[in-house]
């Protein structure tokens, strides 16, 4: 029995309410002119005093030495083995936008992006555009023809874009092909490929999408090029209802993780674009379930930006509203992290994210404030981030004992 049918068969419906705030890419790594990490920088009272009150610890995201993407690492957040259900980020785009989406369709997570002459990437995120740009952009490809396919693009937060690819033959579009979007800037973007035989019809119908819109895109001085990656199919996957007795909720502005819930099974609440919206979505739904997942994403774009300062800002702003989740008085408050983005790096890293669970049964260690090094500290130490979801129902009374 693997630890995910063990906690699925513990389960138990409860009236006890877990909130489950993930701050994505929480942690830093130590920026050597200042000598501290954004959270040791970072003025956070009420963070500072939940972790000296409550449970901490160190997840690891995915595996030891391994840099997760946000799909993987928010599902081992939820329990799941990001190794055993690898779901690309283009149907969790596609879905958190409500495109229609067949089981003969595929989708790609798109960037609108800026291309120098020699036609090499110089931002991956066209200096992260605003998302009135996006759309005026996304309206000028809505009517790209390719024969074999009908195609449907929608413009998601900033720079983001989702493409959905319809086969109009009967047959079935392959996720078995290769990203354009090399992910690095100075290089240009790659062929679309097949990676199988059966996988070449859709890849030259998506490089001949690609070819038309960075022709109409290379008239624009906003953004010349488009990228995509993340190819795939919608999978079937295990639900949270079912398996942890919950009835879940996702207040998030960003469709990618909208998408990914909608797959596990939770319901969306609509939500405006600003956390105070979030946390204003997460009040009205109080008394309508008993798992609230709240994404909180400024301090990753600050990460994935560079911007040390920034990060510390958004860290700042969420322990101000934090007080705010801690009125509805939760049974069990988790805040944790999909992966690290060390502003250092700028980009997501491979490092140990820092957690807190506080509850009735907290188990108090020696930490002193919300940081990587004190999270060391805590009762916890250094877990799987598939083990916190256990942990969470655990200390809401949601799991019954096993065995005799």
């Amino acid at each position: 029995m693997s630890n995910f049918e063990l906690i699925s068969s513990i389960s138990k419906k409860t009236n006890s309410k877990i909130v489950f705030l993930v701050v994505d890419g929480l942690g830093g790594l130590l920026h050597h002119e200042i000598g501290m990490t954004e959270l040791e920088a970072a003025s956070i009272p009420n963070l500072d005093r939940l972790a000296r009150t409550g449970t901490t610890g160190l997840t690891i995201p995915v595996e030891h030495g391994v840099t997760p993407g946000s799909g993987p690492g928010h599902l081992a957040l939820f329990g799941y083995d990001p190794f055993k259900y690898q779901i690309g980020r283009g149907i969790l785009e596609a879905l958190g936008l409500e495109m229609q989406f067949s089981e003969n369709s595929i989708a790609g997570r798109g960037n609108y992006c800026l291309l120098d002459a020699e036609g090499k990437i110089k931002d991956r995120r066209a200096g992260r555009l605003s998302t009135e740009q996006n759309i005026e952009l996304t309206e000028a490809l809505n009517d790209i023809a390719i024969d074999g396919a009908t195609i449907n693009i929608k413009a998601g937060k900033e720079h983001r874009v989702a493409v959905v690819f319809n086969p109009t033959s009967g047959s079935k579009f392959s996720d078995e092909i290769t990203d354009s979007d090399p992910q690095q800037t100075n290089v240009p973007p790659n062929q679309v490929k097949a990676i199988t035989k059966n996988a070449s019809e859709t890849a030259s119908v998506v490089q001949a999408f690609l070819e038309k819109a960075n022709a109409i895109l290379g008239r624009s001085s906003i953004a010349n090029g488009i990228i995509l990656r993340g190819f795939s199919s919608k999978p079937k996957i295990p639900q949270m209802k079912k398996i942890y007795k919950l009835n879940p909720v996702c207040i998030a502005s960003y469709p990618m993780y909208k998408g990914l819930s909608q797959m596990l099974g939770m319901s969306i609440a609509p939500t405006g674009d600003t956390f105070g919206d979030q946390l204003a979505t997460l009040k009205d739904q109080w008394g309508n379930h008993d798992f609230f997942f709240v994404h909180y994403k400024p301090t990753d774009s600050a990460g994935e930006d560079g911007n040390f300062t920034e990060k510390v800002n958004a860290l700042e702003n969420l322990d101000q509203q934090l007080p705010e989740i801690l009125d509805l008085d939760p049974d069990v408050l988790v805040v944790a992290g999909d992966h690290s983005t060390p502003s250092v790096l700028a980009g997501h890293s491979w490092h140990p994210v820092p957690f807190l669970i506080h509850s009735a049964m907290n188990q108090s260690g020696e930490t002193e404030k919300f940081t990587e090094r004190e999270a060391r500290k805590g009762a916890l130490g250094t877990i799987q981030a598939t083990d916190l979801m256990a942990l969470a129902l655990a200390h809401s009374g949601k799991l019954e004992k096993f065995g005799a």
